[in-house]
């Protein structure tokens, strides 16, 4: 079967103990003994299952982006033309793509900021 990275994400320990026991691959070794932040990434590479929905998703942003584009102009013409009762539909129709847009967003884990800024990733804050 088929699975996504989000699939496997919201799976038991037992549960993808289980999916590694039917997969033959060196990685995977000992899987038994792994917890959960082991043995996703190591399953997730032996299914070649994408590890970044994110990824995907840039593709969708960029068109939901264009839209809401649109649909300001579309409004500012309206002002500008003095049709109102045309604003209502068009002010709606751009508050639904923004919270699609919203709904896109992936959400890192709270630990993973201050990963990053321990690895090197954000420059230090100048002292005063």
């Amino acid at each position: 079967m088929a699975y996504t990275y989000d699939e496997l994400h919201k799976k038991t320990i037992a549960e993808l103990r289980e999916i590694a026991k039917g997969l033959e691959d060196e990685a995977l070794k000992g899987f038994t003994q792994m917890n959960k932040e082991h043995l996703l990434p190591l399953l997730a590479k032996a299914l070649k299952v994408e590890m970044h929905p994110h990824a995907v998703a840039a593709g969708v942003r960029r068109e939901m982006k264009a839209k809401v584009r649109q649909l300001k102009k579309k409004q500012r013409e309206a002002l500008k033309a003095k049709t109102y009762d045309k604003l209502p539909a068009l002010r709606q129709g751009i508050h639904n793509l923004k919270r699609e847009l919203r709904k896109t967003i992936v959400k890192h884990p709270v630990g993973a900021v201050a990963e990053g800024a321990a690895a090197g990733g954000a420059a230090p804050a100048p002292k005063a």
